[in-house]
């Protein structure tokens, strides 16, 4: 009866601890899932892929990952880090994919006869916090002196400095005279005939020493200019600057490579020449028809529109010595033609992807561009996406950034006003957080 007793009482004992751990360990796994780094409260959650804003919503980051997203204000006592963004419109990150962190225009009077590389590096990495403080954590830098944005990437990526996540093409490729030669209007006294290390290219065998020096150099893609441009000391804005078959060597080379290709381009035929051959964005496109566009559409090419380097270009063309005289009336003719175009492309269906040329006007007024992406007839929601979802897809990373989601890097931003009612709201973003760590 005693031993009976006994291992009765043992088994209830050994029950009721087992029940206590299975609970436990059940409330240990759920506070696994539930806890994180970082709990954000966001009022106002606005999915850009619907344009539905959602109330009350719980976000929870760990190790640079958005991990939960829950209905409701969770408990926030069980999490490192809290932000209260209650009052506020969260959206995903906005990118860029058309900038020059190393770069901005200074008008003819006002030039330095001589800026050292350096200088450069250190220019950009200033350009590289505005950018992110007005709510862009990623961005596409089409077109450095050197190794600027290559070498400012691996700082950023390392925790050195902040900015946002940089894409980045290194030096541009051109030809001869052509929009990227870093020689145009100097003396010819005064250099040597640029290398294709340099970025100038003539021959097949340049364009491949080109390419291949872009991969060694570390770039995540390439930069071409396949028309004339505004800016550079050359006659035309529009010329084609390749032929069908350089291009067509230049774009397989750099597919071998895993490297993208964006092409500059203004005039109708050197753009269709590189969409032709398969570049995978039209940067500029300022005399776009519908045969190119038809192309585009046909080859799956994004269009880069750059409104607002358009608009800059055409007001400044108006003032005296602001411009040296061959670069005054590309722009007073090119500038103000884009927005234009840009209307027509949306119209007709062509892929469109945010970019500023932000480096033209001043680094940390990308929002502008959004403005005038409205008055050219898109909503400001498809503005939105243009700079979340297509700029993703773009990258070739849409299974990583542009929507705030579970799985996908927490690049967060924040302001007070409803840009989906009033797009000028981006003007002001008030938190901004890329892979968890908030710089805002």
């Amino acid at each position: 009866m005693t031993i009976s007793l006994n291992v009765n009482v043992c088994g209830a004992i050994f029950m009721n601890i087992f029940n206590k751990s299975v609970f436990f360990l059940v409330l240990s796994v759920q506070f696994f899932y539930l806890n994180g780094d970082v709990l954000i409260h966001a009022g106002n959650l606005i999915d850009v892929e619907t344009g539905k804003i959602e109330s009350r919503k719980s976000i929870v980051i760990k190790n640079s990952l958005i991990t939960s997203i829950y209905d409701g204000y969770i408990n926030k006592s069980d999490f490192q880090e809290y932000y209260d963004l209650k009052d506020s419109y969260v959206l995903p990150g906005l990118m860029d994919a058309h900038v020059h962190l190393a770069q901005e225009y200074v008008p003819k009077a006002e030039r330095d006869s001589k800026v050292e590389p350096e200088f450069n590096a250190i220019f950009a990495a200033a350009n590289a916090i505005k950018t992110l403080n007005a709510g862009f954590t990623t961005v596409r830098n089409v077109g450095d002196g050197g190794m600027e944005t290559i070498s400012l990437r691996n700082a950023i990526n390392k925790g050195i400095v902040p900015g946002p996540r940089i894409l980045t093409s290194g030096k541009t490729i051109a030809t001869t005279g052509g929009h990227g030669d870093p020689t145009n209007g100097l003396p010819t006294d005064l250099y040597e005939p640029p290398t294709p290390e340099e970025g100038v290219v003539d021959s097949f065998e340049d364009i491949k020493k080109a390419v291949r020096q872009r991969y060694k150099d570390g770039t995540d893609g390439i930069k071409i200019t396949a028309t004339g441009g505004v800016l550079s000391v050359a006659k035309s804005g529009e010329n084609p600057q390749f032929t069908n078959s350089e291009l067509e060597a230049l774009i397989s080379i750099a597919k071998d490579y895993g490297l993208w290709v964006a092409a500059h381009a203004h005039g109708k035929e050197g753009m269709l020449r590189a969409v032709k051959a398969g570049v995978t964005s039209i940067e500029h496109g300022t005399f776009m028809d519908s045969e190119v566009m038809d192309a585009m559409k046909k080859n799956g090419t994004y269009y880069v529109p750059t409104i607002l380097a358009g608009e800059w270009v055409a007001e400044k063309s108006k003032i005296d010595n602001f411009f040296p005289e061959l670069v005054r009336p590309k722009a007073a003719k090119i500038g103000p033609q884009i927005l234009d175009t840009f209307t027509k492309a949306h119209k007709y269906g062509v892929k469109i992807a945010f970019g500023t040329d932000s480096g033209v006007s001043a680094h940390g007024d990308n929002w502008q561009e959004f403005v005038l992406m409205v008055k050219g007839g898109m909503s400001p929601l498809e503005t939105i996406q243009s700079a979340t979802l297509e700029t993703a897809k773009l990258f070739r990373l849409e299974n990583e950034i542009g929507k705030i989601k579970t799985g996908f890097s927490a690049d967060i931003i924040a302001l007070r006003n409803n840009p989906l009612e009033n797009i000028e709201s981006l003007k002001d973003i008030s938190f901004v957080m890329k892979e968890g760590t908030r710089y805002k």
